[in-house]
């Protein structure tokens, strides 16, 4: 303001107003000398004071701001001496010196300490330093006097540094700094901006966001300037998202905003803070991929291979990556794999037949078809050879599948599924437009993903086959087809445990003895596996042999429990013994345990002895009467051994069932096994249906838990042979007895109209009661017994058995056994409570069996 403008000197002339209005016009750029500076100006930080000198040296004057900085009214100011009022005693003599200098017209500029006038109360006043600008001057009269202004040193020593703090932090901040004014343009920015955008920092000066973001990103960032600017609310942490010059590469930066304001409040601008995290974004990326991924994996490692079944395996897989991996998801597995080969043929050239077992979208009747049409869940199909799956299959190496013009994927990865370097299929991962496409982290954990579950499979596949093989050799050990026995009615059911189980060692048999007796068999070998089918079979093995020697039911047991104990023990049974014997060894052998029912079956006198070996006790229904369970001591479970076993004689009356089972149809972990006993109890309501009739019906009412444990399940409704089928006759121990034993057996074979058999019966009848006469005690009994064949038994109370030898051509005997056992389909003998019993078997006329001429059987002894 060092310059008036000329129409404010001009004398106004009313007369002239068309001149005057053009002036004032040309003067309109100047008024803004005129304007009131808004509040917040220099002058409001400085505060500048001002006050003046008289020719003595008195104060005449004294100004508002004065009175603001000294804390004086004019009143008590004007007329004193400014030396005495605020100049320290010891300074005083200077201080008149040079107001004396400054009355004498001398211009002074210098930095003065002085203290304030003491307080009323007498305390001592606050002392300042006070930069002078003195002005010589001359009063109206042409006396000499002078002009002070004063400006408080300490609010400049403040406001310097303030400056040289806010020039310092805006120069050196190695975060882009932007000073924006009210009308949103850059009115400063420091270098790290500019280095970033080009030029120099005034380059940027008058620019506004739009000459730097995208218009989309450029309005939300304005539409936040303005709030802040309006609200004085600030914003930290706002990210934008853009380009700097010369990259095409998207660019992240976190910005702060916060409203400048003057020392009196009035909004002067906002300040821009912004740090480039565009690193730190990806890293983030990185990090939440690498989370992501691992979360992935572990709900792999606990989702996949719960079961061993191939299909649930894959269809496992797919569960998992859909959606969290892809949208859409496949699953092909070689056909020679699920048809049971060892080695698929076409694995070289990656040709082979494959069966598409799984299939997954995210995406609403979204098909997956990598090449060609598309391929339906359960179809058998092959891929062409320069596919990229095809190449996959080759290489075992993951490929990107280029994806259809106008198609839904965008991105595909076709993974080989390879388990201990073999390739067991082929899973798609895809993902539709929309999504991002496949990277190699996503490659790498697709890898990861299909080789576990490729692990599963394989092992799921061996698993299979090991299973099969050991229900094939669980199977062959069980007897073949509908068992028959003599006066029995026999119905069978043996299931299984599922896939998911393994397989178990339980069992049946139903073994013929001589007599037209029956022995019933079944039981569980404790444990599962191959290990637990193969102690199966030679449990059944040695209960047929030992059937076969027709021993007692008790007998049977005993010998099977040491056979049981020796089953673990390379040596054997001694050797089992001996390790029983040292604890500190116990753990050399393996122990097989076994539970086992044992029942001999008279159909003549329809009598069955029992005798249990720890396993569950058997059921009886009587006709007309409610089922019920035997009372058959349990015993010990073979290969315990160290306890006799006992036995139980129960008659069983005309149509009687008897069933016989494993725990596999009783037992359950959801229920206890009482609750099952008696279900299978209960569900025997009505023996009189058909045998077949009734195991469904029991398998059908139990709750059998879907193959839990294996079932078998006996049973067998009593027929017993009828009285006019049995012929039964004492003889004494006389010669005579021989040729009436004859006369019986041809009266006998005639009423059944079995001519045929009359000679050769007669010819082994006389044969076996002279050995009874010769060799045997007592009485002697000759028992017919008509049933599918002819039995011819002959009892005495001898204990010696029979032993069939080689006569010499000069022995005159000797070969009557040999004879028996040329002429009869089978012959033997067994033990009885009260002697033995020799025993021989014809098949009947018409049969399958055919008879030999009892004349070439004679010569051929000869």
């Amino acid at each position: 303001m060092s310059e008036i403008p000329a129409k404010a000197t001009e004398s106004e002339d009313p007369s002239d107003g068309a001149r005057s209005q053009a002036a004032e016009a040309a003067a309109a750029p100047g008024d803004a000398m005129w304007q009131s500076s808004p509040p917040g100006s220099i002058y409001d930080y400085i505060k500048v004071a001002s006050f003046s000198i008289g020719p003595g040296g008195l104060v005449e004057q004294w100004s508002l701001r004065a009175e603001q900085l000294f804390g004086i009214r004019a009143e008590h100011a004007v007329g004193m001496d400014p030396i005495e009022a605020f100049i320290d005693p010891d300074l005083r003599d200077r201080g008149q010196r040079k107001m004396a200098e400054i009355l004498d017209g001398r211009e002074w500029t210098g930095v003065v300490p002085f203290r304030m006038p003491d307080e009323p109360d007498g305390s001592r006043g606050e002392e300042g330093l006070a930069e002078v600008y003195v002005m010589p001057t001359r009063t109206a009269e042409g006396e000499k006097a002078a002009v002070c202004i004063v400006v408080d040193v300490r609010t400049l020593r403040s406001i310097e540094t303030d400056l040289a703090a806010s020039q310092a932090i805006f120069g050196q901040s190695p975060f882009g700094f932007l000073l924006i004014d009210v009308d949103l343009r850059i009115r400063r920015a420091n270098m790290r901006f500019a280095s970033i955008f080009g030029g120099t920092p005034d380059d940027h000066r008058g620019k506004g966001v739009h000459d730097y973001l995208p218009r989309g990103e450029a309005e939300r960032v304005s539409a936040t300037l303005r709030r802040v600017l309006e609200s004085g609310e600030s914003i930290t942490d706002m990210h934008v998202t853009g380009f700097v010059p010369g990259s095409e590469e998207r660019r992240h930066w976190s910005v702060n905003l916060y409203r400048v304001q003057s020392g009196s409040g009035r909004p002067i601008g906002i300040a821009w803070l912004g740090t480039d995290i565009t690193a730190r974004r990806a890293a983030a990326r990185e990090a939440a991929a690498a989370r992501r991924n691992l979360a992935l994996l572990n709900e792999a490692g606990a989702r996949i291979g719960n079961s061993l079944d191939l299909e649930t395996t894959a269809r496992e897989l797919l569960d998992v990556v859909v959606p969290g991996f892809c949208d859409l998801a496949t699953v092909d597995l070689y056909q020679g794999l699920l048809a049971g080969d060892e080695t698929p043929p076409g694995l070289a050239d990656g040709s082979a037949e494959l069966r598409r077992v799984a299939f997954a979208s995210a995406v609403s009747g979204a098909p997956f078809s990598s090449s060609g049409k598309p391929v339906e869940v359960g179809a058998v199909h092959h891929f062409p050879f320069n596919s990229p799956c095809a190449d996959a299959l080759r290489t075992a190496r993951p490929q990107h599948v280029p994806a259809e013009d106008g198609g839904l994927v965008q991105s595909t990865l076709a993974v080989p599924m390879v388990a201990h370097d073999t390739v067991v299929g082929l899973a798609q991962f895809a993902r539709t437009k929309g999504s991002e496409p496949f990277g190699e982290r996503d490659r790498d954990l697709a890898v990861e993903l299909a080789a576990r579950a490729a692990v599963c499979i394989d092992n799921a596949r061996l698993y299979r086959r090991e299973h099969e093989r050991a229900l094939i050799l669980q199977r062959s050990l069980l007897p073949p087809g509908d068992p028959e026995a003599s006066g029995l009615d026999i119905a069978c059911r043996y299931l299984p445990g599922n896939a998911a189980t393994e397989v178990g060692g339980d069992w049946f048999d139903v073994i013929e003895l001589p007599g037209h007796r029956t022995a019933l068999v079944v039981g569980d070998v404790m444990g599962r596996g191959l290990r637990a089918a193969v102690a199966m079979g030679e449990l059944r093995t040695a209960v047929r042999t030992l059937a076969l020697l027709d021993l007692e039911p008790a007998e049977v047991l005993s010998a099977l429990d040491e056979i049981a104990r020796g089953l673990g023990t390379p040596g054997g049974v001694q050797q089992a013994t001996r390790t029983a014997r040292q604890p500190q060894d116990a753990d050399l052998s393996e122990v097989y345990l076994a539970t086992c029912v044992y029942a001999v079956y008279d159909s003549v006198t329809r009598r069955c002895t029992f005798a249990n070996a720890g396993h569950l006790p058997p059921v009886l229904v009587e006709p007309g009467e409610a089922a019920l369970m035997l009372d058959v001591p349990p015993g010990m479970p073979l290969g315990v051994g160290g306890e006799p076993f006992e036995e139980v004689e129960v008659e069983l009356p005309e149509g009687a069932l008897l069933a016989l089972y494993t725990d596999g149809l009783v037992e359950s972990r959801d229920h206890p096994l009482d609750e099952g006993l008696q279900a299978f109890v209960g569900a025997l309501t009505d023996p009189s249906r058909p045998l077949e009739d009734v195991c469904d019906h029991v398998l059908n009412t139990l709750d059998t838990h879907h193959g839990e444990d294996d079932i078998a399940l006996l049973m067998a409704r009593v027929q017993g042979l009828p009285a006019e089928s049995v012929g039964d006759w004492t003889l004494p121990r006389e010669p005579r007895s021989v040729g009436r034993a004859r006369e019986y057996a041809r009266g006998q074979l005639l009423s059944w109209d079995l001519e045929p058999l009359v000679d050769t019966t007669e010819l082994l009848v006389s044969e076996l009661v002279t050995n009874a006469l010769r060799y045997g005690e007592g009485d002697i009994r000759l028992r017919l017994l008509l049933d599918r064949t002819l039995v011819c038994e002959v009892w005495d109370a001898g204990l010696v058995q029979p032993r069939r030898r080689r006569a010499r051509d000069t022995d005159e005997g000797g070969r009557g056994l040999q004879l028996v056992g040329l002429l009869s389909a089978a012959w033997g003998s067994r033990r009885t409570p009260r002697g033995k019993t020799v025993w021989f078997e014809l098949p009947l006329p018409g049969g399958e069996g055919a008879l030999t001429d009892p004349a070439e059987a004679l010569l051929s002894l000869f």
